[in-house]
């Protein structure tokens, strides 16, 4: 029989294990190599572009090829990110190991938030998927968190020590992905406007699942094309859920970039390796009450979420502008708190839109929406945080 709490708990588990890490904080450690911040900026452009290319294709191999897998692959993608930038030596090398960092949350977005919402639906649990999103969220930021607290460990270490200690515990993760156990379900009902997009994609789903375990590059090109037309197609018809998409990674793409530049900002402004750690660990725990705290307003229609998610963002920018450490702190706490409120109340929407045979083709597309801002945004902001 399916054991739904023993999966969530190998799903939190990873979830500890992927997000903590001694490398959090990413920017200062290259920062400590004598990076530039555009530099760095350019190296998230290549994060991004890497994610671009890949976060909708993640999700297609996931659908037909099973999610565990891809959270598998996704794992031993993490642990080569960091063996190459162990051995990087300079900005070039430690650039090539973007792509798989990338490629990592790539192959985790949307394979482990859909195993998780089909594996309560299985039970007839998936009303509880934003609990489980809120717990996830709690856990990133904790994880986060104590991550960006070892700053000064990680500076004190070297970024070769960090790297190789990051890549161990990824091998961790891996064991206890591969104990996850594969979830298929269907759709037992849909609405009316969805019927016709969803049967041609069953369709086209059963003739690819003949074939699962065909693995040549001719097979896995058809299936990637036909999951990208039909996902577009059923974007097209459900505009709803592309605005959704959008207005929720344009939000989070400028809190994510406003945590990355305080990282290096909160350093000029004056303070410590010792409590830099503490202040981004602070930061990160606005996140923790903002996906704890949207639990309480179920009945507050979106749009309202929205507006009041999006002022606490830009509230944090402008504190972070004040220069004043203590100030920039509570901006990147305010604007984590939103950030995070805003992120799970938007999952769980459009997790009830999706038909569950493309659901993580279409959380990855989500995902796919949020890599084109930051790649717009990325250089720009790391420009804009180098002069002001």
């Amino acid at each position: 029989m399916f054991n739904l709490r023993r999966q969530l708990r190998l799903l939190y588990t990873t979830g500890i294990l992927g997000n903590l890490s001694i490398a959090g904080a990413w920017v200062v450690i290259m920062a400590s190599r004598g990076f530039s911040l555009v530099q760095i900026g350019f190296a998230e452009t290549v994060f991004h572009i890497t994610s671009l290319l890949m976060e909708i294709p993640s999700g297609m191999l996931a659908d037909v090829y099973g999610r565990k897998k891809m959270l598998a692959l996704g794992n031993i993608m993490a642990v080569t990110g960091d063996m190459i930038t162990a051995i990087s030596g300079n900005f070039t090398v430690a650039c090539m190991a973007m792509p798989f960092h990338a490629m990592a949350f790539n192959f985790a977005s949307g394979s482990g938030e859909a195993l998780a919402y089909d594996s309560m639906k299985k039970v007839g649990k998936e009303a509880h998927y934003e609990n489980y999103s809120s717990n996830q969220s709690v856990i990133y930021r904790i994880a986060s968190g104590i991550s960006t607290l070892c700053a000064g460990v990680a500076l004190f270490l070297g970024y070769r020590k960090t790297y190789l200690i990051s890549a161990a515990m990824g091998l961790v993760t891996l064991y206890f992905t591969l104990k996850l156990v594969e979830v298929r379900v269907s759709d037992d009902e849909s609405d009316p406007e969805q019927d016709c997009d969803r049967s041609k994609v069953k369709r086209q789903n059963d003739k690819q699942l003949t074939k699962k375990n065909d693995f040549s590059i001719v097979n896995t090109l058809k299936k990637i094309i036909t999951y990208f037309i039909e996902s577009i197609r059923f974007l097209k018809h459900h505009q709803k859920a592309t605005k959704l998409m959008f207005l929720n990674s344009f939000v989070g793409a400028v809190d994510i970039l406003l945590l990355f530049f305080l990282q290096t900002k909160l350093k000029t402004a004056g303070i410590s390796n010792v409590f830099l750690g503490v202040a981004l660990f602070t930061m990160e725990l606005g996140g923790v009450i903002g996906s704890k705290l949207i639990l309480r307003f179920r009945k507050v229609k979106y749009v309202y979420i929205f507006m009041v998610c999006t002022l606490g963002v830009i509230a944090g920018v402008i504190l972070e502008h004040t220069g004043i450490v203590l100030i920039m702190i509570l901006g990147g706490f305010i604007s984590s708190l939103a950030d995070d409120a805003i992120q799970i109340r938007t999952d769980a929407k459009l997790n009830d839109m999706f038909p569950s045979e493309q659901r993580a083709t279409l959380v990855s597309i989500s995902s796919f929406t949020f890599s084109v801002i930051m790649i717009v945004l990325s250089p720009l902001a790391g420009y804009f945080f180098s002069i002001w």
